[in-house]
């Protein structure tokens, strides 16, 4: 994953599989989520990661979402 640049990280999975959507789905962004949270006491953060050329335009279009916020 070095050409990949984490672009948004949240508690919830949701709003990471919602900003991953979004950017897909709406952008035509490569995305992926790094589930980093401890399985058992469900602690932790998940990542969004993009690739590297795409990071400043997903992280910027990710920032203005309201929903994702």
């Amino acid at each position: 994953m070095n050409d990949w640049k984490k672009i948004y990280e949240s508690t919830s999975p949701i709003k990471a599989q919602l900003a991953k959507a979004f950017l897909i789905d709406e952008h035509n962004i490569d995305a992926v989520i790094m589930n980093k949270q401890d399985s058992s006491y469900l602690f932790g953060l998940c990542e969004v990661h993009v690739p590297l050329q795409n990071a400043v335009l997903a992280k910027f279009l990710v920032e203005n979402e309201a929903g994702l916020m």
